[in-house]
């Protein structure tokens, strides 16, 4: 089973300085609570995520890595596991004085419950990305 999921949001802090951290394998890697640690060889990165539950004894890698950047506009990566496969997306468009940061999942669960815990906990993860960012940020309508 396949869960999407998107969020946007506005900051008051340039495209550029925003890209700086999102763009950054690292600091998404650090960003997400599940990640418990981290691995970069600069051609990817496995994040070694804990999940609640059956699997919550151990840790399951997550080889990473970006398949799309268009700097500072916008990056795409992948992540594949034994459990589940994660696109995701970080879309930056000026506007006035900050930007707009447009973010999407799409997590392809291959064990019971994957994608039920990421829609639970989504909302939550997208506030630690928005944490990344050092000034006021407020949530897009939708």
């Amino acid at each position: 089973m396949t869960v999407e999921v998107e969020r946007s949001f506005d900051v008051e802090t340039s495209q550029e300085e925003v890209w700086e951290l999102l763009s950054s394998d690292e600091n998404r890697a650090r960003a997400i609570e599940v990640v418990d640690r981290f691995e970069s060889d600069g051609e990817e990165t496995i994040w070694h995520v804990r999940l609640p539950g059956p699997l919550s004894s151990r840790t399951m890698a997550v080889r990473t890595w970006e398949i799309q950047r268009d700097a500072p506009r916008y990056v795409e990566f992948v992540g594949r596991a034994k459990a589940m496969d994660v696109t995701g997306e970080h879309e930056l468009t000026e506007r006035g004085t900050g930007c707009r940061v447009r973010n999407r999942f799409v997590v392809d669960g291959k064990l019971p419950g994957v994608e039920r815990f990421f829609r639970r906990n989504i909302d939550g993860e997208i506030e630690n990305i928005m944490s990344l960012v050092p000034t006021t940020v407020r949530p897009v309508e939708r």
